[in-house]
């Protein structure tokens, strides 16, 4: 599972850069290799190769851990993602917890690298990082619980089973639309990549990382990517149920790659907001709807059972 999600986070760097070309008209990498699919892996040897540089004024200890807390944490994730309904590591009632846990931990590893760096760009960086992910992670949890309480567990497989008659996205349409902003203010994907905005704070809170160590975040941060499409598909979309001519980890992986687009979608056609706006937009209105969400579920949950 890590080896997959690994190479899938690869080829997930070529294939964004291709759709976004497509997508703005425009060449994306097209030199190295056929349709330039080897783009990505001469990204990768560039990075290896490059100078390992710490900064002398900065805490090397942390300096050296913070990449591997960002990468490691969202590796851990995968853990509990079933593929098919019998095609999974861990089959346990608490995934779902087990997932923001991990969501959780990877806020250490950014405000980390921010802090250990030594530079106020990267503190600044690593601090609006920390305050963005910790906000949005309360309604990503807030808006899971709609289709915790219509399955009855926290149990991914039993989330899927229990989509057999309908998918949530149909009566958790709103937890769903709150999940996906949630996600995205989580993986600091466009346009909520504030923590990492050029413009205003160089490179964030990896303005100091070279070689592996910048790959190790860039790479947690499509790990990311594919953890919340994955979720998105076995919270709302059915996860692997579908006409039974494909077996139940193709139509996953179909689901997965189509909301995969979605969001390379939305970072070439939206523009990035203000950081006081963006989190506005949490607290003014995500959290009230989130609760109203949960509050008439759990009514029509209580109603059905009478």
């Amino acid at each position: 599972m890590a080896v997959g999600a690994l190479v899938g986070a690869l080829f997930l760097v070529w294939w964004e850069r291709r759709v976004l070309g497509w997508l703005q008209d425009r060449l994306g990498p097209n030199r190295v290799g056929w349709f330039g699919v080897l783009q990505a892996l001469a990204d990768a040897i560039k990075l290896l190769t490059k100078d390992d540089w710490i900064p002398p004024f900065g805490d090397r200890v942390l300096f050296v851990l913070a990449p591997i807390v960002v990468a490691g944490a969202m590796l851990m994730a995968f853990v509990v993602i079933p593929l098919d309904a019998h095609l999974f590591i861990a089959d346990t009632n608490i995934a779902l917890l087990w997932f923001l846990a991990m969501s959780s931990l990877a806020v250490y590893g950014v405000l980390l690298g921010g802090l250990a760096s030594n530079n106020k760009y990267a503190l600044l960086g690593g601090l609006r990082a920390a305050a963005q992910m910790v906000t949005y992670e309360v309604f990503m949890g807030l808006s899971l619980l709609g289709v915790v309480m219509l399955t009855g567990s926290f149990s991914l497989r039993e989330v899927v089973a229990a989509q057999e008659d309908m998918w949530f996205c149909i009566p958790q349409c709103v937890g769903l639309v709150i999940f996906v902003i949630a996600g995205l203010a989580e993986t600091h994907r466009l346009p909520f990549d504030l923590p990492e905005a050029e413009h205003e704070l160089t490179a964030g809170f990896h303005t100091e990382y070279s070689g592996m160590k910048f790959g190790l975040i860039m790479a947690g941060e499509y790990l990311a990517l594919i953890l919340v499409s994955a979720l998105i598909v076995l919270l709302f979309f059915g996860g692997w149920l579908g006409p039974g001519f494909l077996p139940g980890f193709v139509w996953f992986g179909i689901k997965v790659v189509l909301v995969i687009n979605f969001f390379i979608l939305l970072r070439a056609a939206i523009p990035r907001p203000r950081y006081d706006q963006l989190m506005s937009l949490g607290w003014k209105i995500l959290l009230p709807l989130s609760l109203l969400n949960i509050l008439v579920t759990g009514a029509v949950v209580l109603w059905m059972a009478t």
